[in-house]
């Protein structure tokens, strides 16, 4: 049996990329779309890595690229020791019990013409899970109980619910199939900020009591910060930085990070008072047209000649603290 701490998930090099706008019959010439351009990290069993960036950067697409939902360009997945990327749909099938979704909009997700009971048995009788109804039944009851839930919501609808509720249940429905991995696709940003801490102090429980690992993937580190070990900041399509949660917060040296916890108030007024003020300029270009050299240098306050030419390097600036920047 393997320990504790092993890399459960590994993720070398990927790439996913969209074809660009269709451009009539200069269509060849329209390009692609470098959605995720050579992303690289690994998590640890029982741990939770989270993927931060502004909305467009490619943090979903690494998700749905880790549960092979979208086939990447390159690149390697491999989770329990398997490489994901080259199996057939046939072969991934009993993979994927392994790995779940959990979606950010839980009412898109849900059935509205299932009852919460229907939902969550559903995926253990394609599964072949349980053997009868009374079985069935009583795996819902559980279900509901590790999300904290009552019993009764089993016979609610979807629109019966609040929101907070159909996030139980879409945690709920992830659950079901005893999953080692799971991906939390912005998982609270649809809720109320009240009930964001309820549901993430849920996903932490959960994770402390089945030891499982999560994909954490939001646009915003006050979220993240609460949850995660380990946190990656996207931009653009790649990693700009990635080091475990207490560095990030304190000693964040990438200029893009810097900029964004300069948007996240710290509760530690030290820390607040000692933190290097960014603001940006601009807005994030466009991954049909990424900037050459470091995509990030068209907004950056550090940015020299050289930054135009030069992609950086993701690189160990101090024992596990990576940066992808020249000018630190």
């Amino acid at each position: 049996m393997s320990g504790h701490h092993d890399v459960i998930l590994e993720v070398r090099n990927l790439v996913k990329h969209f074809p660009g706008p269709a451009g009539g019959f200069l269509a060849r010439s329209a390009g692609v779309v470098r959605a995720v351009d050579g992303v690289s990290f690994a998590i640890r069993r029982g741990q939770t890595l989270g993927l931060v960036g502004e909305s467009g950067c490619g943090k979903t697409t690494v998700g749905r690229c880790v549960l092979q939902l979208e086939r990447p360009t390159s690149g390697q997945v491999v989770f329990e020791g398997q490489e994901l990327t080259s199996m057939t749909e046939a072969a991934l099938r009993p993979m994927r019990r392994r790995m779940q979704l959990i979606f950010q909009d839980p009412y898109s997700s849900l059935n509205p013409r299932m009852t919460v009971g229907q939902i969550l048995v559903e995926p253990l009788k394609v599964h072949g899970i349980v053997a009868d109804r009374q079985e069935g039944r009583r795996r819902v009851m559980e279900l509901l109980s590790h999300v904290q839930l009552l019993p009764a919501l089993a016979r609610r609808y979807p629109h019966e619910l609040s929101g907070g509720q159909r996030q139980r249940v879409g945690i709920a429905r992830a659950l079901a199939l005893e999953p080692s991995v799971i991906v939390c696709d912005e998982p609270v940003s649809a809720l109320d900020v009240s009930i964001q801490a309820q549901i993430i102090n849920v996903l932490e429980e959960l994770q402390e009591q089945f030891d499982l690992t999560y994909l954490f993937v939001a646009h915003d580190l006050a979220v993240v910060r609460h949850i995660s070990h380990q946190v990656a900041v996207m931009y653009l399509g790649k990693i700009v930085e990635l080091t475990d949660r207490q560095r990030l917060y304190e000693e964040p040296l990438h200029p893009y990070t810097q900029a964004l916890l300069a948007a996240v108030p710290v509760p530690d007024p030290e820390v607040e008072a000692s933190r290097k003020r960014i603001i940006l300029s601009g807005e994030v270009p466009s991954p049909l047209h990424p900037p050459a050299g470091c995509v990030f240098h068209p907004r950056c306050p550090l940015a020299i000649n050289e930054c135009q030419q030069v992609v950086p390097a993701l690189r160990e600036v101090s024992p596990g603290h990576l940066v992808a920047c020249i000018r630190v």
